[in-house]
């Protein structure tokens, strides 16, 4: 790969995505391409991730591309209203960012001659499953408009797949670990900063969920993965399970072993705590096969400890962080209200220079 379009690269999933192209790919052209929602949310101390690129675009996604993918060969597509509060505040917005904009940006990527396009989907569309490990040849269940946006594209990417345009959707695993911009509103992320900062673990439902995770340096080397794979054996379009069956956990394993790691860390149960339909297993063997040089290495003692350690050496003690910038939903509603962005989440500013 020569050169590589990355959306939604100033998120919390991009920067590790970036660092881990550059090293395996150091004179490819790697081009970022964002909104900057989030662009100032970087932890003290932390290098600005984008130095590692060799063009950063900030181009809201709803709109043409144009020339930006002149001479790009693969796409790595992240960009996204990137969870279930985002999406139950913003679901026409997310229905238009992460549906629409998607299928039209693979339209135009297929048109300009892009070999491959990557998604970023989610193990989510699952939605409540409480029988065996899901496949990928089981039902989905989406329960919000997060899920229902991925199974969407899904669908719509299939019928533009061909010989020359590989589309692989990775269905991730809930994302965890550290990053340079920082999300607090995932589970694992959670516990830690919770465990960092009041030693204590609160847990909102009864603890037996299940969740499938993976760390971002493992979802980069499946992005990898997808950017170089042949249309055979997967196919032009393949659907996979990106993650490792041993990553599967019950909410409360999580927490047991982010009190072992973080000293003097007490766990709470709120055993009649409303039931949480997210709820699912799911089966990674068909990326294991398919991918056997890009499995997950990272283990959950490490992702804790790497998390744990940033944290600490950024100076963070935030028992209320569920009130900051750090939960994505607080930084979108933090810009609306100050009219920086529209309630359709477009920059005020980007809209007066185009007039």
């Amino acid at each position: 790969m020569t050169s590589i379009l990355i959306t939604g690269n100033m998120g919390y999933v991009g920067p590790r995505v970036v660092a881990h192209l550059r090293h395996l790919y150091p004179g490819a052209r790697l081009i970022g391409l964002d909104t900057g929602f989030f662009a100032a949310a970087i932890l003290p101390g932390q290098a600005l991730p984008e130095c590692l690129l060799d063009v950063q675009y900030f181009h809201d996604i709803r709109q043409p591309l144009g020339l930006i993918l002149s001479g790009v060969d693969a796409v790595i597509h992240l960009a996204a209203i990137s969870n279930d509060p985002m999406g139950n505040s913003y679901e026409e917005v997310t229905a238009a960012i992460n549906h629409q904009a998607t299928i039209r940006l693979a339209r135009e990527a297929k048109l300009a001659g892009v070999s491959h396009f990557v998604f970023a989907s989610s193990c989510s569309v699952y939605g409540l499953a409480e029988e065996d490990a899901r496949t990928e040849q089981s039902g989905v269940n989406p329960l919000t408009a997060y899920a229902r946006s991925k199974v969407a594209c899904e669908q719509g990417l299939k019928e533009l797949a061909s010989g020359t345009f590989v589309v692989t959707c990775l269905r991730f695993a809930t994302a965890c670990g550290a990053s340079p911009r920082l999300r607090l509103d995932l589970v694992l992320n959670d516990f830690v900063a919770s465990a960092v900062s009041a030693r204590k673990i609160e847990i909102l439902s009864n603890g037996m969920p299940w969740r499938p995770l993976i760390a971002l340096d493992d979802m980069a080397r499946a992005c990898d993965w997808a950017l170089t794979r042949k249309a055979s054996p997967g196919g032009e379009f393949l659907i996979v399970n990106a993650g490792s069956d041993a990553w599967n956990y019950q909410v409360h394993e999580l927490a047991s072993v982010v009190a072992e790691l973080v000293p003097q860390t007490r766990v709470e149960i709120s055993r009649n705590a409303a039931p949480d339909n997210r709820s699912y297993r799911v089966d990674f063997s068909l990326f294991r096969s398919l991918a056997p040089h890009h499995q997950p290495a990272a283990s959950l003692q490490q992702v804790i400890a790497n998390l744990r350690n940033l944290l600490e050496s950024s100076g963070f003690n935030d028992a209320n962080f569920r009130s900051s910038g750090l939960m994505r939903l607080n930084m979108l509603t933090k810009l609306v209200a100050q009219g920086e962005l529209t309630k359709n989440l477009e920059w005020r500013s980007r809209k007066r220079l185009t007039g």
